[in-house]
């Protein structure tokens, strides 16, 4: 059902955003700031280009999910289920196509891993800060905590815990980036479009990786969790939308300047992953001293927590709307919603089972089927949106026109090439 628009008054829908900045938040997660530092680490401010343009496509992206949403006023879920026909005969195959069969087997694999990275991550600054308990119990201890405030906490006070965690993660980040004194002049030159020696792959990480995952498809429905529903909220969420990712473009440029001034001139490198951030914070150790380490360390924790809780809450409610298609009940939200068994049941897969993976080596099969499935959904989001949006499934006003299908395609484009790389490095040599 259409919800009424906001006036016109700009004060009024500065007011409102939020699901945008919960987007955002849970996009950037630790290994995201890890990677742009590396990049600066290793080429300077020669990459910052790059992040912008990354930034672009990040908001083209969310763009083009939000409009779907507002325009149709249909999931996304529902969007890919009117992509072809069922793939089996009987009530259920008949109700599951190929994009929803691809999704299924997706968010089954890809949270059960994401699951014990995102604990990993959420730990690996509570053990540093506070070392009385070993990585694996603050692990399991946030994965329990991120389950009790999304089963017990409704979406009102799950945007206001992200919106605090991103004031965190800003004045941490930014507060970085001005201790180091960025290097003015040889920022603005990173502007200019250029490729160092060994870049290629730097710099196509780099635009593709920074707030780019499975939870852009949440985008739309934590805006009709807003109450945002109908074309009259297209405005409010295009402003919620550019500002969410306009701060988090602030990030990326934030922490390629520490890349490059802290660890650059110093020729320091970094671990991959969240744990590179570990020896982030012994170089602020030594540099600047403990209280400088803390806050940082406090930073990383809201990075990884944000991404945590997001996931928790996103995909759940994106798993409840495909368990709703698979029983022919789409339109009941009582099995769609964040109260149904469906979205919990989710929530309990993304926190318990992955637990084991914290004490083990992960599977060599089931970190290629994460691999296969994980580095093909970006592209499968930015095709089908493509196809969606050039369709009679939306009113022609809001349909893509030039610039929205140019970026859309771009991003498909970038993000096969990289889903190519992955798959390569996913082969043993």
């Amino acid at each position: 059902m259409t919800s009424p628009a906001p006036k016109a008054d700009i004060k009024k829908r500065w007011s409102l955003i939020g699901p945008g900045i919960v987007v955002a938040a849970t996009g950037v997660g630790a290994g995201d700031l890890v990677a742009t530092l590396i990049a600066g680490s290793r080429f300077g401010y020669a990459l910052l280009w790059a992040a912008i343009i990354g930034t672009v496509l990040k908001i083209a992206l969310a763009e083009a999910v939000g409009r779907w949403t507002l325009a149709s006023e249909r999931t996304i879920f529902d969007g890919w289920s009117s992509l072809g026909r069922g793939l089996l005969p009987g009530a259920i195959g008949g109700r599951l196509n190929w994009a929803g069969l691809y999704f299924g087997l997706y968010v089954v694999i890809w949270g059960f891993v994401y699951g014990a990275a995102a604990m990993t991550a959420t730990a690996l600054p509570l053990a540093a800060l506070f070392p009385v308990l070993d990585l694996k119990v603050w692990g399991m201890l946030s994965g329990i905590a991120g389950l009790s405030f999304v089963w017990f906490g409704g979406y009102g006070l799950f945007e206001k815990v992200m919106t605090a965690c991103v004031g965190v993660m800003f004045v941490t980040v930014v507060g970085l980036a001005v201790i180091v004194t960025p290097d003015i002049p040889a920022l603005l030159t990173g502007l200019w479009p250029t490729l160092p020696q060994g870049s290629v792959f730097y710099t196509l990480g780099l635009i593709g990786g920074v707030g780019g995952t499975i939870t852009m498809a949440a985008y739309g429905y934590w805006l009709n969790a807003k109450g945002w529903q109908g074309a009259g909220w297209m405005s409010v969420m295009r402003l919620d939308n550019r500002v969410a990712y306009l701060v988090t473009g602030v990030f990326v440029v934030a922490m390629l300047i520490v890349g490059a001034e802290l660890l650059h001139a110093a020729g320091i490198a970094l671990q991959g992953g969240d744990r590179g951030l570990l020896d982030l914070d012994q170089v602020l150790r030594e540099r600047f001293g403990r209280p400088i380490s803390i806050l940082f360390l406090v930073g990383f924790w809201a990075t990884s927590f944000s991404s945590l809780l997001g996931v928790w809450q996103g995909v759940s409610l994106m798993f409840a709307d495909f368990t709703a298609h698979v029983r022919g009940r789409a339109g009941d939200e009582t099995v769609r919603g964040d109260r149904s068994r469906a979205f919990r049941g989710f929530t309990l897969w993304l926190t318990f089972p992955p637990m084991a993976l914290l004490f083990m080596d992960r599977p060599f099969g089931l970190i290629v089927a994460y691999g296969v499935l994980g580095s093909l959904f970006m592209p499968f989001l930015a095709g089908t949106l493509l196809w969606l949006l050039n369709s009679d499934r939306v009113p022609r006003e809001w349909r893509s026109h030039w610039v929205s299908n140019t970026l859309l395609a771009a991003a498909a484009i970038l993000f096969a090439v990289l889903a190519g790389r992955e798959l390569i490095n996913l082969i043993p040599s």
